[in-house]
């Protein structure tokens, strides 16, 4: 087997079971407070929400500066850094006392995390260009299934084993994930030679003097903020579809739906960004995102919603994959990872900002309103994507 092939099987597994143990939380995260002491249901929701939006935040601040280290030192050196510092945050988020450490210690899994973006790096700039799109639509794949089972698995071993012991298992799991990357995979990096030191804001400079890269950081972060702003709002919305009746499963299967055809599409359309290029494919992916994301506002019956959530699903399985594919072939030389870690700043930047924009238009608006928000902001990346990105990256081409 070709080293690429071998490496993107492995830390495809690999951060499968990173964000299996990240997600597993997600199902008990107000009950574990609750466990902690905090009883009044309004400020169960208000750190809920702090501790769930503080791990972004933090990764989005850091971002930069582990894509620098990685340029430097390496990015499989990143991958274990962040692989081993996760598995002690997460043991030592099961000995949390109160709400006020359980806060410092997703705060500090912000600033240490990083494993699937440092996994994409690593297989993008180890993987023949010719192949890229495939490689990180596999790799998103992995990631996505991991997301679906995650919260699936946590919600069944928290019966068994209780709250605590999910985070000890989250940190041992991904710790296995970590050792099976330090002896498996392999990196071709050469360490620059007489590097000249820079600082993150002429990083930054230089990387978005190259055209359309500001562009494609700019539709990463409108994805992010569209698509995935809305997810916790779903469970509202087929709470309202279904009258309240099994609105927790129906919830979950919206969720899933969309995850699970993401899975699906994502190789596909990562093998099809490498034929055609991932311009059109990010430009098509972001179309039907428009198409399915319109009709959801005006839905009347669950299975329509479901319906339009795995179409949306598919659509997403070309989008980051694809948006990272040309990030791979447009970042400086020698300045990939740092490239990617802008990216993933913006990237975040849009997970952070799209759950609470979400919310206060919802209250504001009501939920139908959302999806037609997100569709906006989702012709806004398209509208980019006309004017500055297939242009500039066909000149390219030609």
């Amino acid at each position: 087997m070709e080293e690429w092939k071998k490496n993107l099987y492995i830390l495809t597994v690999s951060v499968f079971i990173v964000m299996a143990g990240m997600t597993m939380i997600i199902p008990f995260l107000p009950l574990y407070l609750q466990q902690l002491g905090v009883t009044d249901p309004e400020q169960v929701s208000i750190w809920s929400g702090l501790i769930f939006g503080i791990n972004f935040f933090s990764a989005f601040l850091v971002s930069p500066l582990w894509g620098k280290l990685a340029d430097r030192y390496g990015r499989k050196l990143m991958v274990l850094r962040s692989g081993v510092g996760m598995s002690i945050v997460m043991v030592l988020m099961g000995f949390a006392t109160g709400p006020w450490s359980l806060f410092f210690f997703r705060l500090l899994n912000g600033v240490i995390s990083g494993f699937n973006p440092a996994a994409i790096t690593l297989v993008s700039t180890n993987t023949p260009k010719k192949h890229v799109g495939y490689a990180l639509g596999i790799l998103q794949a992995g990631s996505v299934s991991g997301s679906i089972c995650g919260p699936l698995f946590g919600g069944l071993l928290a019966n068994v084993f209780g709250f605590r012991a999910i985070f000890n298992l989250t940190g041992i799991f991904i710790g296995i994930a970590t050792i099976a990357v330090y002896f498996l995979v392999k990196e071709s990096f050469q360490a620059p030679k007489n590097e000249e030191k820079t600082s993150t804001k002429q990083d930054f400079k230089k990387i978005i003097s190259v055209r359309p890269i500001p562009s494609i950081f700019l539709v990463v972060f409108l994805i992010q903020f569209a698509l995935v702003g809305i997810n916790p709002m779903i469970s509202l919305f087929v709470d309202e579809l279904s009258a309240g009746v099994n609105s927790a499963f129906y919830a979950g299967l919206a969720v899933s739906a969309m995850g699970f055809a993401n899975m699906l599409a994502s190789p596909q359309l990562g093998k099809l960004s490498d034929k055609k290029g991932a311009q059109y494919v990010l430009l098509a992916a972001l179309i039907g995102a428009v198409l399915f994301s319109i009709p959801q506002a005006f839905v009347t019956e669950l299975w329509q919603l479901i319906t339009m959530r795995f179409m949306i699903g598919l659509c997403l399985g070309g989008l980051l994959p694809a948006a990272n594919a040309l990030i791979r072939r447009l970042a400086p030389e020698g300045m990939e990872s740092r490239t990617y870690g802008f990216s993933n700043s913006f990237l975040f930047l849009g997970n952070m900002l799209g759950p609470m924009t979400a919310g206060m238009i919802a209250a504001q608006l009501g939920i139908r309103s959302l999806f037609l928000f997100s569709s906006f902001l989702l012709i806004i990346g398209l509208v980019v994507m006309k004017k500055n990105i297939v242009p500039r990256m066909k000149n390219r081409s030609t």
